[in-house]
């Protein structure tokens, strides 16, 4: 049971202090004028006030709540190293015990510091501490006690942040002046230009205090891809910059390994890899237009989105064998630069495109042997969009560069509506697989049916070489994709694809199509069909083939220490077509490189393995200075568990465990103290009036007939 005293005035409060006022002057005049009855009178007009107070007795049945104390135990990855783990187990143990000896008070242990795929980056303590408060009341919060290393990277800045009042300790683990050093990426490059080179700020830094065998310079050793290890010299806290070569498209990485020194904490954070993407400059293409067609301003359109490509676009308005009359200096025409483009700088470009394109004495034979000896020879791209042209007497197979096209036309144009179709072949090829609104069949053995518009004019093609990757009318081959010699070749044997682009029958993914095959044609690494991909999270390493075959070979991986091993892939399945994938676990951090054999030679890639967060093993030493601002603002302290000297991690010193209800400071030497807080359920309450109704009434007529007859002696 509890009692307390309340008031429910009769009047507005306002109005009792008025009056209050009132009688409180009146009684100093009478005591003053020496008046009979004066304390008399003072008693009636407290009875009165008392009576308008309305005083009453509150009875409440309370239920006392037990006050929670909150462990976050920091199970980020520094806490493996040195053996912290047993360390922070001891100290449960021993909090457990310490624990079980104070009456009414409930612990709750949160985990903390876990990495995760949502997670930010380094240890965030608080931030799981948060999510253990959304079912715990503020005011029976007694205190927070954090077991980890110190290093935390999301302490609030300000007390008030916490959004309870209670005292937040720090019991650490590790050891004081603990040694270790790291490399510190001061500035890296995110890209750079193929065959350029771009350079890296780094700086090695240490922390505790060596000694003198871990005095003096230091030894880096700088991994690049296709290069032999270089070692550099150089200094603590030295910034230095290492050169990162760009050889090729994609990613390129260079590993940064410092050479271990005798009692530092960790290695882990003696290697530091730098990965940047290499882009191409401006890739040069040269469209030339046969005449003015629909189609034309598609493929302009497209190329000209692209801000990586630089377009020269011709179109041939006037061709040779038509004469009109019309005296030359009128005509504002730019005449075809042939012999500079397809002689002098054929080579500048990265792909040639022939749109509609016929063999009309525009272009001399001898051009056309350049062009064929560009794509064979100097592996340059070639890209025929045909229509009927294709299959007219004056197609341009029948001239020299018909040694690089991979179809003969048969001379006949089939005009009827189609949809054009994903080919098995083409469901493994980049730039077909995937594609936008290509969906499969739910019926049993049904083929997949696409759901673009349709075209209506296609020239009859006999395949020579290559791979057919779209079919269009009667399944005749629509897009033929062939490697030549050191260059790449596409024919599409339709000129319209730009119904696609303007939407006619529902439209069609002309925009994907078009843009993966010029790209295919200029060598993007992305698009390349027979590809080996490498990755990595963690320790764990996931190799991805993508090749056109049916079976592939197995995949020699090389660590850093020099290991080799075979690793068998696995298919990716049924929706996934020409994709095998499989995951390893390595055994040491480093640089992985991987190789297998393919038709178009050896495929390589390489892959860092090692820690998921650079941030969170960037420092490693125990340190109480992270932790102190936050402890010292609530009141709490930072305690170190083991000593400098001290050799076995489970011989650790826990301080004692107080229960405190008024202080503010709650830590000292040796102690900690946790915050009473009296929390309670109130299950009942009874209200008693202590002066109202005939008690009341009777009291003040009692007192005012005294003072009545006190007068009148």
């Amino acid at each position: 049971m509890n009692w307390s005293l309340t008031f429910a005035p009769i009047v507005p409060l306002p109005i009792l202090m008025v009056l209050a006022a009132f009688a409180l002057a009146l009684v100093i005049l009478l005591i003053l004028r020496r008046s009979r009855g004066a304390l008399i009178r003072s008693a009636a007009l407290a009875a009165l006030l008392a009576a308008l107070l309305n005083p009453i007795l509150k009875e409440e049945q309370r239920e006392s709540l037990a006050n929670v104390a909150i462990v976050v135990l920091d199970e980020s990855p520094s806490q493996k190293l040195a053996g912290r783990s047993e360390q922070m187990e001891t100290i449960r143990g021993d909090l457990e015990k310490k624990f079980a000896k104070i009456p009414n008070l409930t612990i709750k242990w949160v985990t903390g510091g876990v990495p995760g795929d949502q997670t930010a980056a380094g240890t965030n303590l608080f931030t799981d501490l948060n999510a253990a408060l959304s079912d715990t009341a503020p005011d029976r919060i007694a205190g927070v006690l954090f077991v980890t290393d110190g290093q935390v990277h999301d302490v609030p800045k300000s007390a008030g942040a916490l959004g309870f009042d209670a005292p937040v300790h720090a019991i650490l683990t590790g050891k004081p002046d603990e040694f270790d050093r790291r490399i510190e990426v001061i500035e890296a490059p995110r890209y750079g230009l193929v065959g350029q080179s771009r350079a890296i700020e780094i700086a090695v830094r240490q922390t505790g205090k060596a000694t003198n065998a871990q005095s003096g310079a230091v030894s880096l050793k700088v991994r690049r891809e296709g290069l032999p290890d270089e070692v550099v010299r150089t200094e603590i806290d030295r910034k230095i910059k290492i050169d990162m070569p760009i050889p090729h498209t994609g990613t390129n990485i260079v590993e940064i390994e410092l050479d271990p020194t005798p009692g530092e904490l960790t290695t882990a954070n003696n290697r530091a890899v730098v990965a940047a993407d290499g882009v191409r400059e401006n890739l040069r293409v040269l469209l030339v237009s046969g005449e003015p067609h629909p189609g034309e301003r598609t493929w302009r359109n497209l190329l000209k989105s692209d801000a990586s490509v630089d377009l020269v676009h011709f179109t041939i308005l006037r061709p040779p064998e038509k004469q009109d009359g019309t005296p030359i200096n009128q005509l504002s025409l730019i005449a075809f630069p042939t012999r500079e483009l397809f002689s002098e700088k054929i080579n500048d470009f990265d792909l040639i495109i022939f749109d509609r394109y016929e063999h009309r004495g525009i272009l001399q034979l001898l051009y056309y042997d350049n062009i064929a000896r560009y794509v064979d020879q100097h592996g340059g791209a070639l890209l025929v969009a045909a229509g009927d042209d294709y299959a007219s007497a004056y197609s341009i197979y029948r001239t020299p560069l018909a040694s690089v096209l991979p179809a003969a036309p048969t001379g006949r144009v089939l005009e009827m509506p189609f949809q054009a179709k994903v080919t098995p072949e083409g469901q493994k090829h980049p730039v077909t697989e995937g594609l936008p609104g290509w969906t499969s069949s739910k019926v049993a053995d049904a083929s997949p049916k696409p759901t673009w518009g349709r075209w209506f004019r296609e020239a009859e093609v006999t395949p020579e070489r290559g791979r057919t990757v779209m079919t269009g009318a009667d399944d005749k081959p629509l897009l033929i994709l062939d490697r030549k010699g050191k260059g790449r070749v596409a024919l599409l044997t339709s000129d319209q694809a730009w119904l696609w682009a303007r939407g006619y029958d529902g439209g069609g993914p002309h925009t994907d199509l078009l843009r993966r095959l010029s790209h295919w044609l200029m060598k993007e690494p992305d698009l390349e069909e027979e590809r080996l991909i490498a990755s990595s999270k963690g320790m764990k390493l996931t190799l991805e083939r993508r090749s056109m075959e049916d079976k592939i070979g197995p995949v020699k991986v090389m660590g850093p220490g020099g290991d080799t091993s075979e690793v068998t892939l696995d298919p990716a399945g049924n929706n996934e077509p020409g994709v095998w994938r499989s995951t390893i676990d390595v055994k040491f951090p480093g640089l992985y490189k991987a190789e297998t054999d393919s038709t178009t030679g050896t495929l390589t890639a390489v892959a860092n393995a090692g820690v998921e967060d650079p941030r969170e093993m960037s420092e490693v030493t125990a340190t109480g200075d992270r932790m102190r601002s936050i402890a010292d603002a609530t009141g709490g302290g930072v305690f170190w568990t083991r000593t400098a000297s001290s050799t076995e991690p489970t011989n650790v010193d826990v301080p004692r465990i107080s229960m405190m209800s008024a202080a503010k400071v709650m830590a000292g030497s040796g102690w900690l103290g946790l915050k009473d807080r009296q929390a309670f359920l109130t299950r009942g309450v009874k209200l008693t009036p202590m002066f109202t109704g005939f008690a009341a009434l009777s009291a003040l007529l009692a007192l005012i007939a005294l003072a009545w007859w006190r007068e009148g002696r």
